[in-house]
């Protein structure tokens, strides 16, 4: 799902409530998509500025607290469109900032701030002649979205459309990749993930603050610094009980036997967390607190 929204001619921020440590928007402009990161609603120091295509289209920079000279430029010709959404991503940990462009791991944006602080908002704005289209990411702004942003749904698509876009992403260093689906929360969003173990490939959950995916296995919680992030679909989730597989469950993994295994979650002690569906035991296994724990009652990926 994705919150859409146009800017004017005007260099005016708007401002969203940001979830998270990263954000991921398209944008269709013919030049200067300005996005600022900040501690509040507003334009206050502390305060970094994103400029992408500036300069007639010609380059990208990073800014702190409005001032030059930029802390990092980088020629970037022709990066926007004024003919078609390009999408980008945008993140931040211990004072490190990266840009990039969606389905691309690497930056051409790097920059480490000395003083870093922590970012509570986002805003966007286009100027310098040009107007702009925003799709951006709703999981990306938390609460309810607020601002004149409209919710736009995901256009449907037949059960083999969606599954041939479907990517499980390597992951390795706790780098998220672009379009990387949210299936849970704990203090921050929980993705998607699988990794493998014991010659099993297990759906679990992926905590970013963390840099791992943690899987349940053998009646224990394991960490996993190289695992998969599931990216580009739409999550639909049922509630199901036992092992009342549906038809369109989405395959995740598989024990170390070949049994296919899913992706289901569970509201326990105030987070939704991902775990494993084993079909042939009836429930779902979710890594918590060093421990795997079942339920018999839960909600199950489909597609």
């Amino acid at each position: 799902m994705a919150i859409t929204l146009s800017t004017d001619n005007k260099l005016e921020y708007r401002f969203y409530p940001v979830n998270g440590r990263q954000i991921q928007f398209r944008i269709k402009a013919p030049n200067d998509a300005h996005i600022a990161l900040t501690t509040g609603p507003n334009e206050s120091d502390p305060m970094w500025e994103v400029f992408i295509g500036g300069w007639n289209n010609s380059k990208s920079v990073v800014r702190k607290n409005r001032t030059k000279p930029d802390v990092i430029e980088v020629n970037t010709p022709n990066i926007l469109s004024a003919d078609e959404l390009r999408g980008f991503w945008i993140r931040w940990n211990d004072g490190e900032i990266t840009v990039g462009m969606e389905g691309e791991q690497s930056s051409f944006l790097s920059y480490t701030d000395p003083e870093p602080f922590e970012i509570t908002h986002f805003g966007v704005c286009t100027g310098w002649g040009a107007s702009g289209e925003w799709l951006i990411e709703a999981r990306c702004i938390a609460g309810h979205y607020g601002g004149n942003a409209t919710v736009a749904a995901p256009t449907p698509s037949a059960p083999d459309d969606q599954l041939s876009s479907i990517i499980w992403s390597d992951v390795k260093g706790g780098v998220l990749p672009p379009g990387a689906v949210v299936g849970g929360e704990d203090d921050e969003p929980l993705y998607i993930g699988r990794a493998n173990h014991e010659g099993a490939l297990l759906p679990g959950k992926v905590k970013f603050s963390h840099g791992v995916c943690y899987v349940a296995w053998g009646g224990l919680e394991h960490t996993k610094t190289e695992y998969q992030v599931l990216c580009n679909c739409s999550p639909m989730w049922m509630p199901v009980s036992g092992n009342n597989i549906p038809p369109n469950a989405l395959p995740a993994g598989q024990t170390e036997d070949g049994e296919p295994l899913f992706v289901g979650r569970i509201n326990h002690q105030n987070t939704l967390t991902l775990g494993k569906v084993h079909p042939s035991h009836g429930c779902l296994y979710i890594p918590f607190g060093g421990e795997e724990i079942p339920f018999n009652d839960y909600e199950i990926l489909i597609n």
